[in-house]
């Protein structure tokens, strides 16, 4: 395939999927601007490895590469972190909240987004996956590198734990 038909493939199929990719890399990463890094990684590995995609729907390849690439950036910042980050030393003082934050801090769903961030990414992953993004379990195990069996189990504990969470959440807030 000459590189020009195969970049214009390539945009057809994985384009689409950008906003997705950025979902998942942003609950991954817990950051706006590491997920917009991540994203853009993401898609050059992917065009750099569009041979290997063999077909079928691309966004759980596209989500499967997203998540590899959100791991390896997560093992890489944890190793060049040789201090932990305290706002009281390393912070300005100022409260900079971006409008995102600040609209859900300010709704209904904070306590939501407060339990999910607590879940462990392998568990924060799936649900993603599944709840926000809405893929199937084969989707979600084939972007996962899971069994479908290991992915229900995950989500099952993942959607526990959220449960727990907001119930330990409302009970602090009283009648």
């Amino acid at each position: 395939m000459e590189a020009a038909s195969k970049l214009a493939l390539y945009e057809k199929l994985m384009l689409p999927h950008l906003d997705a990719a950025y979902n998942l890399a942003r609950w991954m990463t817990r950051n706006e601007d590491d997920a917009q890094d991540v994203v853009q990684e993401s898609y050059l590995r992917a065009l750099r490895f569009f041979d290997g995609f063999r077909g079928g729907d691309p966004r759980p390849w596209l989500l499967a590469v997203v998540r590899n690439t959100a791991r390896t950036w997560r093992r890489r910042e944890r190793a060049s972190t040789t201090e932990p980050f305290d706002e009281a030393v390393h912070g300005s003082g100022l409260h900079v909240a971006t409008i995102e934050t600040e609209l859900v801090e300010g709704s209904r769903f904070s306590g939501l987004r407060e339990c999910l961030e607590l879940l462990p990414v392998e568990f924060r992953e799936v649900i993603v996956m599944r709840e926000m993004e809405e893929m199937s379990y084969r989707e979600v195990a084939e972007a996962a590198g899971a069994p479908i069996g290991t992915v229900m189990s995950r989500l099952s504990r993942a959607r526990r734990r959220l449960q727990d969470c907001l119930a330990a959440r409302m009970q602090e807030s009283g009648p």
